[in-house]
């Protein structure tokens, strides 16, 4: 049976950028079901329907004024160029428009939206982020808001933020994996060629330079380690896939993933545990066994590390969803106080 579709309404904004404006749509619009049914309807609106100025050389028009935001199941608010520019920090408009949020609506912004869901006192005394660039500005208009900057994004249940431009796709798969599971959040990142997953909890921005180009990589070797996961890895094994010497595939590595391979392997055994729990009806010691853990005891381990909840648990929440009508959840993968999350 078809699940029920969720609503998700963007609301454009004077001066949104329009690559932020873009990622609801385009992640959104492409998470189906395994018959391909759409599990999410994105409508596009602004305050009061007219074309907005964007912070480019064009406007866009729209369809939907504020109006649709009551039918919101979840309202995304994407970046704007100058988010303290104006002497009112939220004006009458977009007040007005906010004000038609349904209580228990999940609201959401992308990167220096932040601003406009704190001036609506949506983000009092809630943890919060946004890009790091306006930090400091966003701590001295907004000293209620606990802001962390240097993660990617927050999720707080109801509410929920994101840091700059990339930052945002992330947040928005992880929506769609705490919604429908792992597997249809990494088919979206597939076909949107951007990395399934990044720990919400990851820094914004890492200071040091890109790599120089020398004609050589390690995206070989990590496609190779992807059909390998069921056993142990050594690191000399990637090395070699990758014609380099250990020292040296270490060093290109961590460059380019941020992660050393350690750690990224581990990310991807947890990820093939994860979609195995949410898509089979494997016992948890195979589930440990399929994803290279060895043991069910030390799948465990690494969930309860990572997302807070054992194998079971986990299973039960997403395959008990694939029953039920898709809506507001919260995530299995939080715990009991609002965190940022991956």
């Amino acid at each position: 049976m078809q699940q029920a579709v969720h609503r998700v309404v963007v609301l454009a904004l004077p001066g949104v950028i329009p690559f932020e404006l873009g990622i609801p749509a385009k992640a959104f619009g492409l998470a189906r079901d395994r018959d391909r049914n759409r599990l999410y309807e994105v409508v596009t609106c602004t305050p009061d329907g007219r074309p907005v100025h964007t912070s480019e050389d064009f406007s866009i028009t729209v369809e939907h004024d504020a109006s649709v935001i009551a039918t919101a199941d979840t309202l995304i608010v994407p970046a704007i160029d100058d988010p303290v520019g104006g002497s009112d920090p939220l004006p009458e408009p977009v007040a007005a428009a906010l004000a038609r949020l349904r209580p228990g609506t999940r609201v959401v912004s992308i990167c220096t939206a932040s601003f406009v869901l704190a001036a609506a006192g949506l983000l009092d005394g809630r943890p919060a982020t946004t890009h790091w660039f306006h930090a400091e500005r966003f701590r001295e208009l907004y000293p209620r808001t606990p802001l962390d900057p240097d993660v990617l994004y927050v999720d707080d249940d109801d509410v929920l933020t994101s840091a700059g431009a990339a930052a945002g796709m992330d947040l928005c798969l992880h929506l769609i994996r705490r919604d429908h599971g792992s597997e249809i959040a990494n088919r979206v990142a597939r076909l949107c060629v951007v990395p399934p997953w990044r720990d919400g909890g990851q820094a914004q921005y890492i200071a040091r330079p890109v790599p120089a180009a020398t004609g050589s990589d390690t995206a070989g070797a990590r496609e190779w380690a992807l059909g390998q996961l069921h056993r142990p890895i050594q690191l000399a094994e990637l090395a070699t896939q990758a014609g380099m010497s250990v020292r040296t595939f270490s060093r290109r590595f961590l460059a380019e993933t941020g992660q050393t391979p350690g750690q990224w392997l581990t990310t991807q055994r947890l990820e093939l545990a994860r979609g195995l729990l949410e898509s089979s009806d494997l016992p948890v010691d195979r589930v440990a066994e399929h994803a290279g853990f060895g043991s069910a005891s030390s799948l465990r381990q690494h969930l309860a590390a990572t997302i807070g909840v054992s194998p079971a648990a986990y299973r039960r929440t997403f395959q008990g969803r694939q029953r039920e009508p898709a809506g507001r959840h919260r995530d299995p993968a939080r715990g009991p106080a609002p965190v940022a999350t991956g």
